[in-house]
This record gives C-alpha cells, sequence and structure tokens, in this order.
C-alpha cells in the first residue's frame, strides 16, 4: 500500500514513520520544507496555500493525516488545508483517508478543538472513504504544560481537571491498524491506560523531577472549566494503550515515579 503521510515531521510522524515502514507500506512523507532521511521519500507540500498538495497525493493508495498548526495559521491548515487535501485526494482516486484528531473537540469548547471538529467535518463531507482518529493527549504535552505552569514556581494549575495520556507510539500502531482495516466511514477513540487527575499527575512529576515545588490550585472558570474537570478530555473506549504516565516520566527523567 502506498501511503502519504502528512505532517510526517512533527510528534506523531515520527512514531508512524517507522512502524509504517516496518508494516510494508511504501510511504511518502510530507512537509512544509525540504527534509530527508527516515528511509521515507519526502516531498513539499504546504497545505495553507495549497502549493505541491496535488503532487503529494498523487499515485497515492491511502493517506494519513497528521499536520495540524496548534498555535497560528490554525483555521488555514486544519480547516481550509484539509479540505484542499480532501479534494486533491478525491481527484486522485485514493481509497482512505485517516485524520488525527483529538477526544473531546466535541465537548471542550476550546478555540483549537473547534478548528479540529470543523476539519473533522470536513473530512466526514468529502469523497474520499475516510476514518477519524480522536486519540488523548499525549505524556510530552502535560509535561510541556506542567514545565510553562511552573515557570513562576510553583505548578499553577486546576487539581479537579482529569486527562488520559497515550503513549505516541501506541497511537502510531493503532493508525497502521486503521490503515490495514480500511475505511470505517467513523469515529474511533483511544486513550491510554489510566485516567489521571490534575493533582494525581503534578506529583508524579514532582517527584520524577525531584522537585519540591507546590502545587498552587486555581479553579478554570466557564463551560470550559467544567468539561475539563467533568471529563472531556477523557475516554471509555477499549481497548486502551498500555504506557502509562509513570512509564513515560521514568523513561523521560531516569527516576520512577508514583504510581
Amino acid at each position: 500500500m502506498r501511503v502519504l503521510v502528512t505532517g510526517a515531521g512533527g510528534t506523531l510522524g515520527g512514531a508512524v514513520l517507522p512502524r509504517a515502514l516496518a508494516e510494508g507500506f511504501e510511504v511518502r512523507a510530507s512537509s512544509r520544507r525540504p527534509r530527508t532521511g527516515s528511509g521515507v521519500r519526502w516531498v513539499v507540500a504546504d497545505l495553507a496555500t495549497g502549493e505541491g498538495v496535488a503532487a503529494a497525493v498523487s499515485g497515492v493508495d491511502a493517506v494519513l493525516h497528521l499536520a495540524s498548526s496548534p498555535t497560528r495559521r490554525t483555521h488555514q491548515v486544519d480547516v481550509l488545508g484539509t479540505r484542499r487535501l480532501v479534494g486533491a485526494a478525491a481527484t486522485a482516486g485514493v481509497r482512505h483517508l485517516v485524520y488525527v484528531s483529538i477526544v473531546g473537540v466535541d465537548r471542550v469548547p476550546y478555540p483549537y478543538y473547534r478548528h479540529k471538529l470543523a476539519a473533522e467535518k470536513v473530512v466526514a463531507a468529502g469523497e474520499v472513504p475516510w476514518t477519524v482518529l480522536r486519540a488523548t493527549q499525549f505524556p510530552q504535552f502535560l509535561d510541556r504544560l506542567l514545565r510553562a505552569s511552573s515557570r513562576l514556581g510553583p505548578v499553577i494549575g486546576d487539581r479537579g481537571v482529569v486527562a488520559q495520556p497515550v503513549d505516541r507510539g501506541e497511537v502510531a500502531e493503532k493508525l497502521v491498524e486503521l490503515l490495514r482495516a480500511g475505511a470505517q466511514g467513523g469515529i474511533v477513540e483511544y486513550g491510554g491506560p489510566e485516567v489521571l487527575r490534575f493533582d494525581d499527575a503534578v506529583r508524579s512529576w514532582r517527584q520524577a523531577r525531584r522537585s519540591r515545588r507546590p502545587l498552587l490550585p486555581i479553579r478554570f472558570p466557564g463551560r470550559v472549566g467544567r468539561e475539563l474537570r467533568s471529563g472531556g478530555l477523557v475516554t471509555d473506549a477499549r481497548p486502551t494503550g498500555r504506557r502509562t504516565w509513570a512509564d513515560y516520566l521514568t523513561d523521560t527523567y531516569g527516576r520512577t515515579a508514583a504510581r
């Protein structure tokens, strides 16, 4: 199977490419800038402008759409860019498009999530047979969030928020599985093996980093806060991933964290 992977240079792309190659896929990887390496053919495609998109999808059987821009040009990349990609894939006769989204985009009224949900609708309305995978947050994201929230000293956050970190390698394995299975015309959710409250995640994180920074609790207001505390970012879908937050912390910081 010939597969185009968009956003292949990102966090998830780095886990997907070796697994797709190991499964025998012929992989074409796209990025906004020229790249080499990883044993794949790299092409340049800019979803925000459409440049190179038609050439990128030409001759492939499936598209694994990972590209996203959470912090800038989000509407242009995630919504309009997905529309360009779906249209070009339909013209090229692509038989399956797998789009990676996030658990909670339909519940948590966060601006980036609204764009992801809009992109899901673009995929579902297109002419290419499709599957959407909604995954929970990667532990790397939670780690960065905790480091950012503690820059002034204490770790600042809403202790009642719950999350379900999932290993990016296991998400990559799930994506390869979905490619093999063919288009489902629906949404599949996938999460990590445990649901964590923010204060429990902070406790393990501090132990792994040998940090004594206290938790300064705040309460996120409004509907966003209510959804985050009531489980808007978690799923009860089965099966789940296997690697825990403590596993990530041990691998990253070299010290066993509390479970």
